[in-house]
């Protein structure tokens, strides 16, 4: 028979949560909401990349993953009348909403803040409408904005509707300020009714609790009007009721856990959400789902999921995390939202570029560019390993060209980039088809010879062209049709005369 939820997919959306709360989820659908948005902190957050087993030692890049930046606009006026007028959500918005959004217009005006909350106000209503009437939903925030949210939980929610205002509590270094320190963020709980789902989350007495309160005896306990005694082992596993603090340490560098997403929150904070308020096969959504913690352990826990980004490289980060804990793409969860033909790629090229670049160098599995302008020319970085150089390490750049037309130009420009870079070869990927004349142009550059043996120069060597091309077309065969260094260990080395491939020894 199969479970009440069987009809859900867990399933990563790429694209803008209100678009698809609004159009791709029905009513009363999801149990579970945890949204941990942007903080409106006035901050840009940028993606480390840590590089994948066998690559070069140190070899990090970063990316811009999101502004937190927010200013009064077009985007935001749009928000603002949308709402009011009830164009942009698949319900109206109930009055006091209304009423609340025009107060802060007129106490705040148009600036950063309201342009905030006028993103945020018409995304909450979409996941009203979508929590079931047993559904809870928290969400996370910092003092900078949590006054103002607050604010738009209850006139979403209603006051009624609110259950607690948790307190994360962390430690970390700190430094000479004159105020006090900062160490928690706030997340406000509320539930759709008063009917919801909550499992009591006991924390364990500690060893000095259970010494003081038993004396190093047994308890006694009323069970029903029948009384029962519990050994000290047994009173340590019941514990207390959990708080409304939280205290659960920062994800460390070192951590296994750890991806280098700039705003991860520990695993172990999503799972008392997700146990408390939700049971096994309920669907969980997080519409703001980052690098993917909340998916990751609503897949651990046994429960349906749905995790919506706006970037790509969110998407890619929690797709290669939850394949490297054995969870395949197209077996045990869907992407809807990316390329899946050179049509929808195109489409994506025109409507945001530079999440197309994004999406052409993670086909590549290369580490993205650092930022989105003033990149050098550097779309994407191929790191190998290279025995022959006095760092070991060999460099490939990409650059991606999302626009309708090609030209001899388009090469010399990687040629200079190449050298400016001190890279070992490049590859162009382009919209259309490259010209003869661009090929033409490659071919001036020769070929790299990359060697696993030193001193040998032959028999255990592979030629790479200095410049390559792909076609978005050519992005969806398998394998790619150009030739890269093999992902190889630096112990590992070929026989003489052993044939050497794209992935490695044959």
């Amino acid at each position: 028979m199969p479970n009440k939820n069987s009809f859900w997919k867990n399933k990563l959306y790429f694209g803008d949560n209100l678009d698809i709360l609004r159009d791709k989820i029905a009513g009363t659908s999801v149990d579970l909401i945890y949204l941990d948005p942007p903080f409106q902190s006035g901050r840009s957050y940028n993606q480390i990349f840590q590089p994948q087993t066998g690559e070069v030692k140190g070899a990090t890049a970063q990316i811009q993953a999101f502004e937190d930046t927010w200013g009064w606009g077009e985007e935001a006026e749009k928000n603002y009348r949308g709402l009011l007028t009830g164009e942009i959500n698949k319900e109206k918005p109930n009055q006091k909403l209304i009423e609340l959004m025009k107060a802060m217009r007129g106490y705040l005006g148009e600036v950063s803040m309201m342009a905030y909350l006028s993103m945020m106000a018409p995304r909450l209503l979409e996941m009203r409408r979508v929590l079931k009437d047993t559904g809870s939903i928290y969400l996370h925030c910092d003092p900078t904005a949590s006054h103002y949210l607050k604010l738009l939980m209850d006139a979403v929610f209603g006051v009624s509707s609110f259950r607690n205002e948790i307190i994360w509590h962390y430690r970390r270094w700190t430094a000479a300020a004159k105020k006090f320190q900062r160490l928690h963020d706030v997340i406000f709980f509320y539930t759709k009714t008063d009917n919801y789902t909550f499992n009591q989350t006991l924390i364990p007495y500690t060893e000095g609790s259970v010494q003081r309160k038993t004396g190093g005896v047994l308890h006694r306990f009323k069970k029903g009007e029948e009384p029962y005694l519990v050994s000290d082992k047994e009173l340590q596993s019941k514990g207390v009721s959990a708080n409304d603090v939280f205290q659960i340490p920062f994800v460390a560098p070192s951590a296994k856990e750890r991806i280098g997403y700039p705003t991860q929150k520990p695993e172990k904070l999503l799972e008392r959400i997700v146990k408390a308020s939700s049971n096994k096969d309920d669907v969980v959504l997080d519409p703001f789902c980052g690098c993917g913690t909340t998916v990751a352990v609503a897949q651990k826990l046994g429960r349906q999921w749905i995790g919506i980004d706006i970037t790509y490289l969110a998407i890619d980060v929690i797709a290669k995390r939850l394949e490297s804990s054995g969870f395949k793409k197209g077996v045990v969860f869907e992407i809807e939202g990316e390329p899946t033909d050179a049509y929808s790629a195109e489409k994506l090229a025109k409507q945001d570029p530079f999440q197309f670049q994004i999406w052409c160098v993670s086909k590549l599995n290369a580490t993205q560019s650092q930022v989105k302008t003033g990149d050098e020319g550097v779309d994407g970085i191929f790191n190998f390993f290279d025995p022959t150089k006095p760092n070991k390490a060999g460099k490939g750049v990409i650059q991606v060209k999302g626009t309708q037309t090609v030209n001899p130009a388009m090469v010399r420009d990687l040629k200079g980039t190449i050298k400016s870079q001190n890279a070992d070869f490049g590859i162009l990927i382009t919209l259309k088809k490259p010209t003869q004349g661009m090929r033409s142009e490659a071919l001036k550059e020769g070929e790299y010879k990359l060697c696993y043996i030193e001193g040998i120069e032959m028999e255990a060597q592979q030629k790479i062209p200095k410049i390559q091309f792909l076609t978005v077309e050519d992005l969806f065969k398998e394998p790619l049709p150009i030739k890269l260094p093999p992902v190889i260990s630096a112990f590992k080395k070929p026989k003489i005369g052993q044939e050497i491939d794209q992935e490695g020894l044959l």
